[in-house]
């Protein structure tokens, strides 16, 4: 695809700098989710995505049920943070046993190589649809699917797994690496420009200039960014010790007017995966 081509599958000249803000993690526990929510009503992070597994699933798929317009993805989850906060899958383990350890619950991160050694694909699959089914069994409609924690740059199986899902089910999808980009932009599939940015890989120290640096420095064309909030709060320091400071970072930069006016100054155009939606559909059914 030719550079500016997803700008112009959009809609937006060549030069337009379009970004998706992304709340990812929504449904882990209460305090992140009064997180996403907060920061959602702020209005720069338009979208989030759910995780089905995870104990307060059904508190956030009420959410998006009393708030039908707000765009939200599947956020497929197949692994666990930690061994203190597990989670299982929606399947059975007798119909799934390599997504799970000897616990019965899900490989946590720290297992990741020997879990992605000798999980079945087909396993995956059938877990990640009932997780879609789920959604859709509530009434809710989707805009895209991406994936929790999995590091899967070198199973371009399992990207061709989420890329025949989101066809299958008619959603656009979150990409990463050149490869997998090119292999997209290539079929005429809208997707970003450049890899995407995981905000955990910002020092909450300095998160607010960080993100004030990259915002100025967004290139033409479109860009993801996955955002993690979470409040600062006993429950969120007792599951995600590390991580606590990191949320609550997310939310007090993504809901402060100085995040808005540098966008303002800057002329960056926010979206939601539901633009991508449309254009995923109609290259797949014209296919």
């Amino acid at each position: 695809m030719k550079p500016g081509q997803t700008n112009h599958l959009l809609g937006y000249p060549p030069e337009a700098r379009l970004l998706i803000l992304n709340a990812d993690d929504f449904g882990m526990c209460h305090t992140v989710n009064a997180a996403i929510m907060h920061t959602l009503a702020a209005g720069m992070v338009r979208s989030t995505t759910l995780m089905l597994p995870c104990p307060w699933s059904a508190h956030a798929l009420r959410f998006l049920q009393e708030h039908p317009q707000q765009p939200f993805g599947v956020h497929l989850t197949a692994t666990c943070d930690s061994d203190t906060y597990p989670w299982r899958p929606l399947l059975s383990p007798e119909k799934a046993p390599s997504l799970v350890d000897e616990t019965g619950y899900f490989w946590t991160f720290a297992h990741m190589a020997e879990f992605l050694h000798q999980v079945r694909l087909s396993e995956l699959e059938a877990e990640f649809r009932a997780q879609i089914e789920t959604v859709l069994a509530y009434g809710l409609q989707p805009s895209h699917l991406d994936w929790h924690a999995l590091r899967i740059a070198g199973r371009l199986d399992i990207f061709d797994l989420l890329i025949r899902l989101a066809k299958d089910y008619g959603l656009a999808l979150r990409v990463m690496g050149r490869l997998v980009i090119d292999k997209l932009q290539s079929q005429g599939l809208p997707t970003i420009d450049d890899d995407f940015l995981d905000s955990y890989l910002l020092d909450p120290r300095d998160k607010p200039a960080a993100y004030a640096r990259l915002l100025h420095e967004l290139p033409a064309g479109l860009s993801e960014w996955a955002v993690h909030p979470g409040l600062d709060t006993p429950e969120l320091r007792a599951i995600d010790p590390e991580g606590a400071s990191y949320r609550q970072a997310d939310v007090d930069f993504w809901t402060s007017p100085r995040a808005q006016e540098i966008v303002d100054e800057e002329g960056i155009i926010f979206l939601d995966y539901r633009a991508l939606q449309k254009m995923w559909i109609k290259q797949t059914v014209e296919k």
